[in-house]
């Protein structure tokens, strides 16, 4: 089987070892997978080849946590949030071809720093946020997928809501499955998939597989204070990702 993307050597080792680690934040956490590649990817390649490829791992990924969680996950919530990226996710397909996707990365880094900063000093939501403004911040999430980044916005909305560990996991794990398989036509359509995305994905189930399963025997044992707190750190280190690579 050819390797795509023209990748060798070294870059193809670096790939390898990342979407390994992101399996394990995504196995564990419930996101982060897809931005955590896709900005190892812009280290060496062309990052936009490897969107439609972690979308379709989030699906794969999904198939083996979904059992586990299928019992934990917030059905409205989820049900308002896809709602609204419906709305914005056609909208983050233009923006992929029309607008810098380093200027939307660099607003949405920015906003989502100065929110974990407030939620590690002890900021929560105090009143339920209404039908409205969950389905705002699914759009946003839809527009933020243009950057790769369509999770993050989702996950510090369910931080700021001290969501119980189990809750939190098991509604990302469904989000995350549900926008890629509304985003992979209307990428599909933009010419953006080639029959090289279906063969890096192949590649990488098995590390993909491993990864998740490691990250979801961590996820068993952990207790929920420290989830909160790992959940706010890997937003934070993902908006600086975020930061240095639109940036550069």
């Amino acid at each position: 089987m050819p390797i795509p993307f023209d990748l060798t050597g070294w870059p193809l080792a670096w790939m390898a070892l990342a979407v390994l680690g992101a399996a394990y934040i995504r196995g564990y956490s419930g996101f982060g997978f897809s931005a955590l590649v896709v900005s190892a990817a812009a280290l060496v390649t062309n990052p936009l080849n490897f969107v439609p490829v972690v979308m379709v791992l989030e699906i794969a990924a999904t198939a083996g946590q979904a059992p586990a969680a299928l019992k934990d996950f917030n059905k409205p919530l989820l049900g308002w949030l896809l709602l609204g990226a419906t709305i914005g996710m056609p909208v983050s397909i233009g923006l992929l071809s029309s607008l810098d996707t380093d200027l939307l990365r660099l607003i949405i880094s920015i906003w989502i720093l100065i929110m974990c900063a407030l939620l590690l000093s002890g900021w929560s939501l105090r009143k339920k946020v209404g039908t409205a403004g969950t389905v705002g911040v699914g759009i946003v999430s839809g527009l933020a997928n243009a950057a790769a980044i369509g999770g993050l916005p989702v996950a510090l909305f369910l931080t700021a809501q001290n969501l119980h560990a189990r809750v939190f996991r098991a509604t990302m794990i469904f989000y995350l499955c549900a926008i890629d398989l509304v985003a992979l036509p209307i990428l599909g359509y933009a010419g953006v998939i080639s029959i090289d995305t279906f063969i890096a994905a192949a590649l990488c189930i098995p590390l993909l597989g491993a990864g998740v399963w490691l990250g979801g025997r961590k996820f068993v044992s952990a207790a929920p204070e420290n989830f909160r707190r790992m959940a706010i750190s890997l937003l934070a280190f993902l908006a600086v990702l975020g930061l240095v690579k639109s940036l550069l």
